[in-house]
């Protein structure tokens, strides 16, 4: 599934941090049931790669599968070559950016000024995260849909929870990365399952 058809369901991006390969298709399970199409494997996880191309090969015709903390070219290829689709960094790198958009992948870099955001798009990418969004809260975001291209799509990513998506979704954000909101390493299926359930109802109200 491509990035765009995921967030058309459900704007909710999953950060399952420090998942195991082990472990990561029954929580994928758990998301998807839930109403969770994007997920996102930070590259700090332990055997990243691995749970990746799991999750690709299990889930990557229902969800949006991909990395996170993506900092280099070599990372993008890597992820890549295991199946994900999406790279999401927290950085704006026009060569992440670049080696993304010529693999056919979906580049979601993080920002936080116009500065950045308007390098990120120039490079190729349409998904911005902004990063911390709990740092710059949502009258920043609001500020800067003024000048940004009307098709880039803004995700809020890093302190923001079910309680806030509508203040952010009212700033002009369409998609939220969620992480300990929805995974903490070491946490039940079954509480995936009922973090999973709460933050896609918030979502859904929204659309």
């Amino acid at each position: 599934m491509n990035l765009e058809a995921a967030l058309s369901e459900c704007p909710v991006v999953a950060i399952v941090r420090g998942i195991r390969p082990e472990e990561a298709l029954a929580h994928a399970e758990a998301l998807f049931a839930a109403g969770v199409r994007g997920m996102e494997v930070p590259l700090n996880s332990p055997e990243p790669l691995k749970s990746i191309k799991a999750l690709a090969e299990a889930f990557g015709d229902r969800m949006a599968v991909g990395a996170g903390t993506v900092l280099t070219a070599e990372r993008v290829e890597a992820v890549a070559e295991a199946g994900g689709r999406i790279i999401v960094s927290p950085n704006v790198s026009p060569e992440v950016i670049l080696r993304s958009v010529e693999l056919g992948l979906d580049p979601a870099p993080g920002f936080a000024t116009a500065t950045e955001a308007f390098t990120a798009v120039a490079a190729g990418a349409r998904h911005l995260k902004l990063f911390p969004a709990a740092t710059y809260g949502p009258g920043h975001l609001k500020q800067l849909k003024a000048v940004l291209p009307p098709e880039a799509v803004v995700w809020a990513v890093g302190g923001v929870g079910p309680t806030q998506m509508a203040d952010w979704w009212a700033a002009g954000a369409r998609a939220f990365g969620l992480g300990g909101e929805l995974y903490r390493a070491g946490q039940s299926v079954e509480e995936t399952a009922e973090k999973a359930a709460r933050v896609v109802a918030a979502a859904r109200a929204l659309i």
